[in-house]
C-alpha cells in the first residue's frame, strides 16, 4: 500500500532514532517508523498486525494506519504519541523516579493480566534468539534452551518494558514499542525489564524489581531465575553500547549454577 497524497514524510530529519528504525512525521501529523536496510520483507507488515493485536486486547498503544515505503524502505504509519516519557520525566526530576517506577508497574501488572495466545510463543521467539546468538558456546545455548522448555504460560509481555517506552498525554499513559511482545511467563518479561536497568543503573533495577515484586506477589528469586536466559537471547541483538561482557558474565553463572544443582 503507498502513502496517500498529501502525506509527505518530513525529510529534516528524524525525530526519534532506534536499533531498527527512525521515526519521522509526515505532514498530516502522523508518525512513520522507517525500517533499517536489512529487515525482512514483511518486518512492518508483522508489527503491524502484532500492534493491532495488542490493541484489540485494550492496552493503550498507538493505532497503526497503514503501511508505505520510504525511499524504497519499508514503513509502518501510526499515530503520533504526543508527550513525555516517564523516563525524561524522571531524568528531569530523580525525586519522582519511584513513583513513576510505581506507575510503570501497574501498567505492566496490567499488561501481564492480559492473554495473548495470538502472539508469537515466548518459548520459540528464545529459541530463535539464542541460536542466533553467536557469542555463546554450543555448551552455554544448550543449558539455556533446556530452560526454555520450562517457560509456562501465554500472558501478554512487552519484550522491552521501560520508563522510555511510556509517554505521559493528555488521556493518560500510552505504551510503545511492541515489536518484541510476545506470549509466554510474566516473570521472564519482568526479569528482561530489570535487566535492562541494570545496565544503567542497578539501584533503579533493584527498586523495580522490589517494586515490580510487592505489589504483585511474583516471587523475587522466581524472577531471577530467568536472568541467564534473558541474558543470553539479548545477545543476539547486538545492541550498540550494550555490555556484551556483562551479559555473558550472568549466562556463564546461570548455566555453571545449574550445572552445580
Amino acid at each position: 500500500m503507498g502513502a496517500p497524497e498529501g502525506r509527505r514524510v518530513d525529510m529534516k530529519g528524524p525525530i526519534a532514532t532506534g536499533n531498527t528504525a527512525e521515526i519521522y512525521l509526515n505532514d498530516a501529523g502522523y508518525a512513520v517508523k522507517v525500517y533499517k536496510e536489512g529487515f525482512p520483507a514483511d518486518e512492518a507488515l508483522k508489527e503491524a498486525e502484532k500492534q493491532r493485536y495488542i490493541h484489540s486486547l485494550g492496552i493503550p498503544v498507538p493505532e497503526v494506519l497503514e503501511l508505505t515505503t520510504f525511499n524504497g524502505r519499508q514503513a509502518l504509519v501510526m499515530e503520533y504519541i504526543e508527550g513525555n516519557t516517564l523516563g525524561d520525566l524522571a531524568m528531569k526530576d530523580r525525586t519522582l523516579l519511584e513513583e513513576y517506577l510505581a506507575v510503570s508497574v501497574e501498567i505492566q501488572m496490567m499488561i501481564h493480566e492480559k492473554d495473548a495466545p495470538g502472539l508469537e510463543p515466548m518459548t520459540d521467539k528464545l529459541t530463535r534468539q539464542l541460536d542466533d546468538a553467536s557469542s555463546l558456546s554450543s555448551e552455554e545455548k544448550m543449558g539455556l534452551l533446556k530452560q526454555v522448555d520450562r517457560v509456562s504460560g501465554t500472558k501478554l509481555c512487552h519484550g522491552d518494558f521501560h520508563l522510555f517506552n511510556l509517554v505521559e498525554t493528555e488521556d493518560g499513559i500510552r505504551v510503545l514499542d511492541w515489536v518484541d511482545a510476545s506470549s509466554g511467563d510474566i516473570r521472564a518479561d519482568v526479569v528482561r525489564t530489570y535487566l535492562l536497568y541494570s545496565g544503567f543503573d542497578q539501584v533503579l533495577a533493584g527498586q523495580y524489581l522490589a517494586l515490580y515484586c510487592g505489589k504483585s506477589g511474583v516471587d523475587r528469586d522466581e524472577v531471577l531465575q530467568w536472568q541467564s536466559v534473558i541474558a543470553g537471547a539479548r545477545l543476539s541483538e547486538n545492541v550498540p553500547g550494550e555490555d556484551a561482557d556483562r551479559l555473558r558474565e550472568i549466562v556463564r553463572q546461570g548455566v555453571n549454577g545449574r550445572r552445580d544443582e
